[in-house]
């Protein structure tokens, strides 16, 4: 069994959240609405229709939430900040009580002796700019710039490592092109404009970050997924290739000076369309870290009927015998894979800003068991510390996540926190994984 002390003393533990899947209250205290306050009220896009109004009440009990994470000895605390609650039309005016209760998170957070780890953009953009087409304006650029800006300004005199954007090929592919998140759009004429204001806006809001305090540490984060062909055969192989490039390579490749994967993906060559001139030297930043976010791998073989990149996954129940509540694979061998695939770019250091499970929770005599969820934590960490030792500089773990939430399109179905929540009490009970996540914490040596 893997231990904290088989890690160094500075390496980083922690769990994560987000603002919309937590928060609620999406209209109190002068909030504007996100697209996903706008896309959850539509029929048929939330299973059975949930809606994150409440959620876990992260913004009424943040001061319960965050003595918890105290008590679970948990001392890094990642949380995005509601671009709409702060600002609800997306610019100009200020929402004073929004941006106020950050500060009071921020501040609770360093009083109990947990580090804030902020992401600036989880997803939830504005409605009022989804109605200027939102990422697929070349404006949100100068729009995004000038929150990361303010959010800088102000709070980054307590907050020290930030993060600029949440997983930009997930909000970018499922929102912008196949329609099943939110703001709901599909088709390339969407995607491709998504995709480069997205990788210009993050470049530039590390760039403004780092140029506004020196004193940050200031990254951004990129979900990943071990691809593997379904066969040894030539087609299968090309195919994964392929998938590797969309999913893995399309905004961390730009960001490193590489340019957009398009030898790889040829129908990026459309994106030239969108680009200005000194666009290709402007997607490049220096950040002072990356943030990989892996859940599980994928198997892909090639489809002549799947348009752009004629590749198909072959689902995760089709090929084992048991998957988690969102019928992804139990791989942790992935991670393992996906650090040393990110190492070789070469930044000065990797985070594992996102990992986790959702599996059912045993109810008993008032206490949770969820022994999947534990073991599927202590294996990962195990892979971890595995490429550690290999040389990967991989400097920190952060679970996903501290509490049940609103998980999207899924709803309220599936579970992942290590802290169950009951949605009609609010109530919250530490599961198996919590206790055994706050005893790994505990025992420094």
């Amino acid at each position: 069994m893997v231990r904290r002390a088989d890690f160094d003393e500075n390496f980083v533990w922690g769990v994560a959240a987000s603002a919309f899947q937590t928060e609620g209250s999406p209209i109190a205290d002068g909030k504007g609405l996100s697209i996903w306050d706008d896309f959850s009220r539509k029929k048929g896009k939330i299973f059975k229709g949930h809606a994150a109004d409440i959620s876990s009440d992260f913004y009424n009990l943040y001061t319960r939430d965050i003595a918890l994470m105290k008590s679970m000895h948990i001392d890094n605390f990642r949380f995005s900040l509601s671009w709409s609650r702060i600002f609800p039309q997306g610019n100009g005016l200020l929402n004073p009580k929004g941006a106020d209760f950050y500060d009071r998170v921020i501040d609770l957070c360093l009083e109990m002796g947990i580090r804030p780890w902020v992401t600036l953009y989880h997803w939830d953009l504005p409605l009022a700019l989804e109605h200027k087409k939102g990422w697929v304006n070349r404006d949100i650029v100068d729009h995004f710039s000038d929150y990361t800006a303010y959010c800088i300004n102000r709070y980054g005199d307590r907050v020290k490592h930030w993060m600029i954007l949440n997983e930009p090929m997930v909000y970018t592919g499922a929102g912008y092109f196949l329609g099943i998140h939110a703001p709901g759009k599909r088709g390339m004429d969407n995607f491709l404009p998504a995709i480069h204001h997205s990788a210009l806006s993050q470049a530039k809001g590390i760039k403004i970050s780092k140029e506004l305090r020196s004193d940050l540490e200031v990254g951004t984060t990129f979900s990943c997924s071990a691809i593997h062909p379904h066969t040894s055969s030539e087609k299968d192989i090309k195919a994964a290739a392929r998938v590797n490039a969309l999913v893995n390579r399309m905004f961390v490749e730009p960001l490193n000076g590489l340019g957009y994967p398009v030898e790889s993906l040829p129908f990026l060559k459309r994106i030239e369309k969108f680009m200005l001139q000194h666009d290709e030297n402007d997607l490049f930043a220096q950040p002072d870290f990356i943030g990989i976010q892996n859940y599980t791998r994928e198997v892909v073989k090639h489809s002549y009927f799947t348009p752009y990149i004629n590749s198909t996954l072959v689902h995760a129940k089709k090929r084992v015998p048991e998957v988690t509540e969102m019928d992804w694979e139990i791989y942790p061998q992935a991670m393992h894979e996906m650090l040393h695939a990110f190492s070789r770019y070469n930044f000065k250091k990797i985070y594992v800003t996102e990992n986790g499970a959702a599996f059912p929770d045993t109810i008993h005599e008032g206490k949770i068991y969820d022994v999947k969820r534990k073991n599927y934590l202590q294996s990962n960490i195990a892979e971890i510390l595995k490429a550690k030792n290999e040389g990967v500089n991989v400097q920190g773990y952060f679970v996903w996540s501290l509490t049940d939430n609103f998980e999207w399109a899924e709803g309220y179905r599936p579970r992942f926190g290590l802290v169950h929540v009951n949605y009609e009490t609010q109530k919250r009970t530490i599961k198996e994984s919590g206790h055994w996540y706050s005893d790994f914490l505990k025992h420094r040596v």
